[in-house]
């Protein structure tokens, strides 16, 4: 799921810890989206892109 949402087998990281460090975030993240209730992966990132400063902030409890 995560190739398909954000093209990671494109990722020029390759070394070290830095494959693990950034699906850290990822994991996280659709983790949160399935946590609200989110019915397909696709959309709610793409909602969650409508306001890229915001809305990030927002599904983590962090208000701007």
């Amino acid at each position: 799921m995560r190739d398909t949402l954000w093209d990671e087998d494109r990722s020029q990281i390759r070394t070290g810890h830095g494959p693990e460090n950034m699906a850290t975030p990822r994991n996280t993240t659709l983790n949160r989206l399935r946590g609200r209730g989110a019915q397909t992966m696709a959309q709610a990132v793409r909602g969650l892109s409508c306001h890229p400063i915001t809305a990030p902030l927002a599904l983590f409890g962090i208000t701007a």
